[in-house]
């Protein structure tokens, strides 16, 4: 079997990653809306539930704002992700995709001892290098140890 290739792939602010988290919010305020509607009763929950479609809002815009360019690598046994802020880089890390829109990915960079890292990969930042992306994101991670044990060319005989 042959190994992923190795992958160098930028990342950084993604419109696809946009539009899923406006959506989802506006779905979710809307929600929140109707729910206010239907119970007349203006009291402390209708308000509590105003305040964290607002205060939901406000951390998703913030969020955004903060996603920077970086460039995600891959060498065949690890990932690294280098980017705008130093002090966050990832090396050595683990890729495991949580969401695939075929165009559009959600991976969890994990790391020893480190908390996890979620980007947004997109195939519209370098199309010509998108299948190899997706061959080593989705490629299992080489163990040092064999995957079982070696093939015999014989079966072992019982003693009658």
């Amino acid at each position: 079997m042959h190994s992923a290739p190795s992958v160098t792939y930028p990342v950084g602010r993604s419109r696809g990653a946009t539009r899923i988290l406006i959506a989802t919010w506006a779905l979710g305020a809307a929600c929140a809306g109707l729910s206010c509607y239907l119970f007349d009763s203006a009291g402390w929950r209708q308000l509590l539930l105003v305040l964290s479609v607002l205060l939901s809002g406000l951390a998703a815009g913030l969020g955004l704002r903060s996603d920077g360019a970086g460039v995600l690598h891959f060498d065949g046994l690890g990932w690294t992700l280098t980017g705008a802020h130093p002090g966050r880089a990832v090396h050595a890390a683990r890729a495991a995709v949580a969401l695939d829109i075929q165009s559009l990915l959600l991976v969890r960079l994990t790391q020893p001892g480190r908390a996890s890292r979620w980007i947004w990969v997109e195939q519209r930042a370098m199309p010509e290098r998108w299948r190899d992306l997706r061959r080593a994101v989705y490629s299992r991670a080489p163990t040092a140890s064999p995957a079982g044990e070696p093939w015999r060319a014989t079966a072992p005989v019982d003693a009658p």
